[in-house]
């Protein structure tokens, strides 16, 4: 066998490099991956069907209705006060604040309005619902790109905020204590001062977390320039809370729009937004809307007046015919909900916009040409829970 001379080998290393350099894009054959719908990075019975050119996404399709629980027809069949045992299940995270937007819608049809005492009460616990559930979001984020311990922290401090709403509710996950007309019962003793005191540990779960996870450069490189969101694609596809006014959205319902029966323009409280619309800014601004809902938790404690906390409602409800629509701003965005009643105990229909099911709907456009792990830190921005989705 004939040697092969140095010469001959720089000849084919050339040839090889030539190759090389006029073949740079390598095709791929597609393929299509399905996440979920029974996996935890889906947060749920979610499904994202995606087809990958390589590692990048080139479509992608949530398929939802895994866990379809019919709330809207159940309503039908139950009284308005039996309506909110099963909406405090929706986003079962932030049971009482979906219990917020039935009553007052139900409130607004009979045209009775809950003593003051009452409204600050409700609001003080829709807004620790908010705080209680947006925690979570916030350490289950961490477990989304490789960090475990934020989850940890965020489950222990969650117990103090659940605590006191377990005190003045007797639920601690579903409380069902709003009433047309006002709550079940008035507060227990000290629970204001133990409430003040969880609002200090809600701050100090804040500013641990902002260094452990928020400072992190992992967590840097894994949300921000990741899954942006301009401003009038996320109007365009019906995005609200926290997702819209991370893409610098100055709208929030609580001070635009809010409906009679919260109280939130009693105090001064600040609505943050940021411009960059990606992972990082939706995260950011989740954070800073925990601290600043425990200042507004704060505020109201000191000025919650005395009185009864229901007013003169008839021993059975029956609803007067009419329609209204009622939307809050809950832990993952608008909730509303339109009912509609013929004079009956029990609504004829109810209609229920949750937050989570518009706010998935951007999912085909935003994880087109992302990479197949920033799907997961994609959806983890997002924040939404399946029952908020398939209700």
């Amino acid at each position: 066998m004939t040697a092969i001379s140095d010469g001959e080998k720089l000849r084919h290393i050339g040839e090889q490099a030539t190759d090389a350099r006029m073949n740079i894009e390598i095709e791929t054959e597609g393929m299509t991956l399905n996440i979920g719908p029974q996996h935890p990075a889906t947060h749920g019975t979610l499904r994202i069907v995606a087809k990958l050119d390589g590692e990048q996404v080139v479509a992608a399709e949530p398929i939802m209705g895994y866990m379809h629980r019919g709330y809207e027809k159940l309503a039908e069949v139950r009284t308005y006060p039996q309506v909110t045992t099963l909406v405090n299940r929706i986003d079962w995270v932030g049971s009482f604040a979906n219990e917020t937007p039935f009553i007052l819608a139900a409130e607004k049809l009979m045209e009775i309005e809950a003593p003051p005492r009452a409204q600050y009460i409700r609001t003080i616990l829709h807004e620790m619902s908010r705080i209680a559930n947006v925690m979570l979001g916030i350490g289950d984020m961490g477990v989304q790109v490789g960090a475990v311990t934020p989850v940890f922290l965020a489950f222990r401090d969650r117990e103090y905020v659940l605590n006191q709403i377990e005190a003045a509710t007797g639920g601690r996950f579903h409380p069902n204590f709003d009433r047309i007309g006002g709550l079940k019962d008035d507060l227990p003793a000290g629970w204001i001062q133990n409430t003040k005191n969880a609002m200090e540990k809600v701050e100090e779960f804040c500013d641990t977390i902002e260094t452990l996870m928020y400072g992190n450069e992992i967590f840097q490189a894994r949300t921000r320039g990741i899954g942006i969101i301009p401003k009038d694609v996320g109007l365009a596809y019906g995005l609200s809370g926290v997702n819209i006014r991370a893409s610098g959205v100055d709208w929030d319902v609580r001070r635009d729009a809010m409906p009679q029966g919260l109280v939130y323009d009693q105090i001064d409280w600040k609505v943050w937004t940021h411009p960059d619309g990606d992972c990082y800014s939706r995260m950011w601004v989740r954070l800073q809307e925990v601290r600043e809902g425990a200042k507004i938790v704060r505020a109201l404690l000191g000025q919650i007046p005395a009185g009864p906390v229901m007013a003169k409602v008839p021993r059975i409800i029956k609803v007067p015919a009419g329609e209204a629509f009622v939307e809050t701003e809950n832990p993952l965005g608008v909730m509303g909900y339109y009912i509609v009643s013929k004079g009956d105990l029990n609504p004829f229909r109810v209609k229920i916009r949750s937050a989570s099911f518009s706010n998935i709907s951007i999912t085909p456009w935003l994880l087109k040409g992302v990479y197949v792990p920033d799907i997961i830190a994609i959806l983890g921005s997002l924040y939404f829970i399946l029952g908020d989705i398939d209700r």
